[in-house]
């Protein structure tokens, strides 16, 4: 999802969904090949972005929206990556909003994230936008899907997403914007590199990537 399409009906999605398909066929065997390039692959920050992670560990942060196809399509391969990655790497999620009404889809996901729903519930959302077709983009209708996944505290959710998950997805659309973001998924890696993309490449960048920022 570019900054500019954001506004695009998630009825399109399948559409879109041919389109990634097939900007995933790039094997890693193949990309690994070909070494990243700066300007090309990956974006080098004029101005360092804050980091939280400690000094002793490379950050990486994950850029999505879960009204995004291509985040939709990226995040099995991510999940995959993250099992892979070293001890030192710090693997933050961060979603983006792009417009206002992107902002309830950045308080769910700090809600789940808070109450320790992520590994149980992020890849349904996901499901339930694009392969459902549920438009979860308002409160009402967030709280009414997960009210129906059975085993959450509802007063709770309720409570965070209405309070806490506000300063949280104010400061996550800050981070977006020290790393300029334009699309997602994309990564920020150590405060220092911005890479946009959605397949294999994007993983074997940011490889490269941390590598580089280990050696500081």
């Amino acid at each position: 999802m570019q900054r500019r399409d954001f506004s695009r009906s998630l009825l399109a999605a399948g559409t879109t969904a041919l389109a990634a398909t097939g900007a995933l066929t790039l094997t890693p065997a193949l990309a690994q090949r070909v070494g990243p390039k700066e300007g090309t692959d990956f974006v080098r920050l004029s101005r360092p972005a804050p980091v939280e992670s400690p000094a002793s560990q490379v950050e990486v942060v994950e850029f999505f929206a879960y009204s995004c196809i291509h985040c939709f399509n990226f995040e099995p391969m991510f999940d995959e990556w993250m099992k892979k990655k070293p001890a030192n790497v710090n693997v933050r999620r961060m979603p983006v909003a792009f417009s206002p009404t992107m902002q309830p889809m950045q308080r769910l996901y700090f809600t789940l994230e808070a109450m320790k729903l992520v590994d149980k519930l992020h890849a349904k959302v996901f499901q339930a936008i694009h392969v459902d077709r549920q438009p979860l983009t308002t409160q009402a209708a967030i709280t009414a899907w997960i009210d129906k996944q059975g085993g959450v505290d509802m007063a709770r959710f309720n409570e965070f997403f209405n309070g806490a998950a506000g300063p949280l997805a104010a400061k996550a659309t800050q981070l977006q914007d020290a790393y300029n973001v334009e699309g997602t998924p994309s990564l920020g890696v150590a405060g220092r590199f911005y890479v946009n993309g959605q397949g294999p490449r994007t993983l074997v960048v940011a490889d490269a990537l941390i590598a580089e920022a280990r050696k500081v």
